[in-house]
């Protein structure tokens, strides 16, 4: 078995030795193979175990199992019917004995089976179609075909024609058909579907040299060539293909503006190939999460043009799934979003603008398997922000009433001004959450987005930053060194704290990833997490401040059980034990959120996660209105003498009312 393996690939991928010598090696490594004692995977299946055994009769190659759960599953195929022998098969049958022995028997060693292919078809590339055609679409022939497309289009120097190109598509269309998916995935080569697509562009740029158009309409391959000029209104190319066995169809259009057309120097080809299966052959045989739910679209354009439209109609129709346009990455093979934009999308289709290049030739839009609307999450985050905005200015119109009375030392005014910069900072916050909501989906306004994104950034971050510096005013009133520096010192150290570092942490953030276009999320306007890791500039400070404020609050229960403390300084000890259990209450809370947070962004399949890191986000504004200002004693005794005076000055103002009425004052006599 090793042996026919190995002269397969010497056959078809290396220099071979003379054609004659090495068939008739394949037939006794034929023999050999039949000859031997079959093994089969009928073993103990220990997990992540393997195990192989020969194809079935008439087939060469070798099957790969691997145990996982207890039983085996086939992991690698390498079965195949086509040889170098039996391709030209046909064709040698058309022509005498002895002009085949000297075929065989002159072959060059250089020679490959694509070589033979150049000399004995070189008009049409026709002389293997009929073996292609009636050959299974097992993992092995589609192997086999795959390595002799690619070895067609890198070896045929001369410019295609139609007649070319329609052999070519025939081949493709062999194992593009619908029927062959499941067996890409058992090619030991896993890059082969990137390789097809990769042949079939390289061949088809040489149709640019052709002056024709060209219209060669296959079931799972479409190509069209037609001629554009600066002089003309544009370009629009119609794909209209199955997808499947069905008779559903999904179309696809290339639209080139009249303004770009204009660009055009003189009259140039345009060359565009459609795919209805290649998505779907790409995720199988390269394991992806991702799914394509449109053609695949191939645009080879003049290198004037660098700009095109493109209209996918959906496979699957939703709008409930995020949607990416995306250009193959030709050299990394995979799907990059920065290749194209989405700028307008329904749940029956979506539009792109894509730029091609060398780099980025084939685009498609993306469909993630998971929900990304759900109404209970819309209802949880809109009533939630709403109760949490309320609070907030609640909060923030508590502490403008009882502001005078408890802020009379200066540990309590620095304490309050934390408070207050707290919630004032994630009153911006929910302000611009609810903004960059309104402009996150696949119809992203980007640089609105990005604005969005950077002030939801720099104010949630600012929260935890003034929940730090709170942290530091109570190290700081341990030390008791209030009295040695001036307020307005303190109060400036607290802003650059509260202020200054989220506002660099945003900026350097925004200015790394955005050139790049990896500051947002595909769907969603937040920090990017699939690409750059931008997420990772919120997530990092804001579990670092967690983690320091929940050490600090121990040093405090620490300190202050201490004797040493004397009591000419029991009220600025109450006042950081005050600190320190909102501080003990309120930095657990966030620092959960948005834990869930990231589990949400990492991993967002779990609704349960959904909804609790909703319902936290949601309602921190509600938090910070009872433990940090309702449960807060002096808040509540300051707010009682205020209702106390007000109804006092209200009595004595309808006191004086009613005196002045009942004795008028007497004018002059």
């Amino acid at each position: 078995m090793t042996h026919m393996f190995l002269l397969y690939f010497l056959v078809f991928l290396m220099p071979t030795e003379s054609c004659r010598t090495l068939c008739q090696a394949a037939r006794k490594s034929k023999e050999k193979v039949s000859a031997r004692p079959q093994s089969t995977c009928d073993g103990i299946c220990v997990d992540n175990s393997q195990c192989s055994q020969p194809c079935p009769p008439d087939t060469s190659g070798n099957m790969g199992f691997l145990c996982r759960q207890k039983k085996w599953h086939k992991i690698t195929d390498t079965c195949h019917t086509l040889t170098s022998l039996n391709i030209f098969e046909e064709h040698f049958n058309t022509i005498s004995s002895s002009e085949r022995n000297i075929t065989l028997e002159y072959a060059r060693p250089s020679e490959t089976i694509a070589d033979l292919l150049m000399q004995k078809c070189p008009k049409d590339l026709s002389c293997v179609i009929t073996n292609i055609q009636h050959s299974p679409r097992i993992p092995g022939n589609i192997a086999v075909i795959v390595q002799l497309l690619h070895n067609i289009s890198t070896m045929l120097s001369t410019d295609v024609d139609e007649v070319k190109m329609e052999s070519y598509s025939i081949m493709a269309n062999h194992i593009l058909d619908s029927r062959s998916i499941p067996n890409w995935t058992f090619i030991p080569e896993k890059n082969s579907s990137c390789v097809l697509l990769h042949s079939v562009n390289t061949f088809a740029r040489k149709l640019l040299t052709n002056k024709h158009s060209i219209d060669i309409a296959d079931v799972f391959i479409h190509t069209m060539c037609t001629t554009i000029s600066g002089d003309s209104d544009g370009q629009n190319l119609t794909f209209s293909m199955k997808v499947n066995d069905t008779s559903n169809r999904v179309t696809g259009r290339v639209l080139i503006s009249r303004d770009e057309a204009q660009k055009v120097q003189s009259p140039s080809q345009v060359v565009s190939i459609a795919f209805p299966t290649l998505g779907a052959i790409l995720e199988a045989s390269l394991l992806e999460k991702v799914t394509v739910n449109g053609l695949v679209l191939s645009v080879i354009l003049p290198k004037e043009l660098t700009r095109i439209s493109l209209i996918f109609e959906k496979i699957k129709n939703s709008e409930e799934r995020r949607t990416q346009c995306v250009g193959w990455h030709s050299l990394e093979s995979r799907w990059d979003q920065h290749a194209c934009q989405m700028i307008q999308e329904n749940s029956q289709q979506a539009v792109c603008k894509c730029r091609p290049s060398k780099l980025f030739t084939s685009f498609s839009i993306l469909m993630s398997p998971h929900t990304l609307k759900n109404p209970i999450l819309i209802y949880i985050t809109y009533i939630g922000l709403g109760i949490s905005i309320c609070s907030l200015i609640l909060c923030l119109s508590i502490e403008a009433l009882v502001w005078s009375q408890v802020t009379k030392t200066e540990i309590s005014y620095l304490r309050h001004l934390c408070i207050a910069n707290v919630a004032a900072a994630l009153l911006m916050a929910d302000v611009w959450f609810i903004v960059a909501s309104f402009l996150s989906g696949p119809t992203t306004h980007h640089n609105a987005c990005v604005a969005a994104t950077f002030f939801v950034h720099f104010f949630y971050l600012s929260v935890f930053f003034w929940m730090l510096a709170k942290a530091l005013l109570i190290l700081y009133g341990i030390l008791i060194v209030f009295h040695t520096l001036p307020k307005s010192v303190l109060v400036a150290s607290l802003f650059s704290v509260g202020y200054g570092c989220p506002l660099v942490i945003a900026v350097i953030t925004v200015a790394v990833t955005e050139p790049g276009k990896g500051y947002l999320r595909p769907e969603a306007c937040w920090l990017n997490w699939d690409t750059t890791k931008a997420l990772l500039a919120f997530v990092v400070p804001a579990l670092a401040i967690v983690v320091i404020n929940l050490i600090t609050v121990t040093l405090v229960i620490v300190k202050t059980q201490r004797a040493t403390i004397g009591s000419s300084m029991f009220q600025e000890v109450r006042a950081i034990v005050r600190i320190s259990k909102n501080i003990a209450i309120l930095t657990p809370l966030l620092g959960l959120t948005w834990g869930f947070g990231i589990a949400v962004v990492i991993k967002d399949r779990s609704l349960v996660f959904h909804i609790l890191f909703s319902l936290l986000n949601a309602f921190q504004g509600f938090f910070i209105l009872v433990f940090g200002t309702i449960l807060d004693p002096k808040i509540r005794e300051a707010l009682k003498n205020r209702v106390t005076s007000t109804k006092w000055i209200s009595r004595i103002s309808e006191n004086l009312s009613s005196d002045f009425s009942c004795h008028p004052t007497k004018g002059p006599s």
